[in-house]
């Protein structure tokens, strides 16, 4: 896990909506004094994500007093030209399988990099060096833009080019789903965990129509997948130390 290099002023997290991004701002506003979230709208097929993340927000804001306190402004940002260049399973309705390149076809080229990108630009006008991100090296589809030499990278490049600091931080990067679960727990205990089967979203199709413990999707996409075998292992070794 990274360590903030302003640890108690003000972190920008990257907000999708999604379980990951909603456990990574839990993670910041148990660290920062003021956190801030940004989400992206590049005509995602999974739209539903941008429309969890008011709801998401709320409540948060309602279950958790403290860091309702901590929580600032949010900022939306419109990247339509990232879908027009990209031909993926996330931009198109398309089949998702794996490409002749050897990663899934929900890969978008660049996508992470822009994100951060368009965040730090954004830090700078509001004065905030800390950026965080759920990308994870240890449970994932082999993006190359969630690599943590990637991340690191670019926090380089940007602090170059802006010539102050700028530090990315990514809380989950050598943690897998059901370590994600349990970082929930432990953050937030059952109301943080239960907030994030009900109302966060991460199915690829969109789904929002199947209930599932886990919470809402279509139960097959990788997406899917990944988030409830990292829900059944957290709940089995939950049960298995319960008994122990």
């Amino acid at each position: 896990m990274n360590k903030s290099s302003q640890i108690g002023t003000t972190a920008l997290v990257l907000f999708s909506g999604g379980q990951d991004s909603t456990v990574c701002l839990a993670w910041a506003l148990e660290r920062f004094a003021r956190v801030e979230t940004i989400g992206f709208d590049y005509s995602q097929r999974h739209s539903a994500e941008l429309e969890a993340r008011h709801d998401v927000r709320g409540e948060i804001a309602r279950h958790f007093p403290d860091w309702a306190a901590r929580l600032g402004e949010d900022h939306m940002l419109a990247l339509p030209t990232l879908a027009q260049i990209s031909d993926t399973a996330l931009t198109r309705e398309s089949e998702i399988f794996m490409t002749e390149a050897g990663l899934p076809s929900t890969f978008v080229p660049g996508r992470n990099i822009l994100f951060f990108t368009y965040a730090a630009a954004l830090g700078y006008r509001r004065g905030i060096a800390d950026l965080v991100g759920g990308m994870c090296e240890t449970d994932y589809s082999g993006y190359p833009d969630c690599r943590n030499e990637t991340l690191q990278s670019l926090a380089r490049t940007l602090s170059l080019g802006m010539d102050h600091d700028v530090a990315i931080l990514t809380p989950l990067m050598w943690i897998d789903k059901a370590g994600t679960w349990a970082l929930a727990h432990e953050l937030g205990g059952d109301k943080l965990v239960d907030l994030i089967a009900e109302h966060t979203h991460t199915c690829y199709i969109g789904d929002r129509t199947q209930r599932h413990d886990w919470g809402y999707g279509c139960g097959q996409c990788p997406a899917c997948e990944l988030r409830a075998n990292g829900w059944r292992q957290w709940r089995a070794g939950t049960e298995t130390a319960a008994t122990g």
